[in-house]
């Protein structure tokens, strides 16, 4: 997880979640998006919020590794890397901020003010500075500059 990872997130609503094959361990995730059905692979690394248990119905934002080779099937099949549970006009963004907090493909910038919760991953409160490092971020609005700008709800650092 470094600066020249880009994560892409895809908003929807869980679908169906069953086992992949025999690998207990994985799960294939279907998404029902505005644009069709997406299907994620969850396995024992990919990162879901709060530890959330994930049912039919549930609004998320799941993300993938845009990198990485996908197969060129329908509907879509992607790796999750991280998953989060969304409120309706609630956004998600996971990137690398640099030490301006600017994200890495400069889509937006956070402002940081004394009502954002900053925990690490695992749960614990986060003190440090938030710059030059992959951050969840949640957030509603959005300023129409560019980058946009926004005052984050919450914000989950992977250090």
């Amino acid at each position: 997880m470094h600066s020249s990872t880009y994560y892409t997130g895809i908003v929807g609503i869980i679908e169906r979640i069953s086992p992949l094959n025999t690998q207990c361990c994985n799960q294939m995730l279907t998404l029902r998006t505005l644009n069709g059905t997406v299907n994620f692979i969850l396995s024992p690394g990919t990162y879901v919020a709060d530890n959330t248990p994930l049912r039919n119905g549930m609004r998320v934002t799941a993300f993938y590794d845009a990198n990485l080779p996908v197969p060129l099937i329908y509907p879509p099949q992607y790796q999750a890397a991280f998953i989060g549970r969304t409120e309706p006009g609630e956004n998600i963004k996971v990137s690398y901020f640099n030490k301006d907090l600017v994200s890495a493909e400069n889509s937006l910038k956070l402002h940081i003010d004394s009502n954002t919760r900053i925990t690490t991953a695992n749960g614990q409160q986060f003190a440090c500075s938030l710059g030059n490092n992959l951050l969840m971020v949640y957030y509603s609005a959005t300023t129409r500059s560019v980058p946009p700008q926004t005052t984050p709800d919450r914000i989950i650092v992977f250090c």
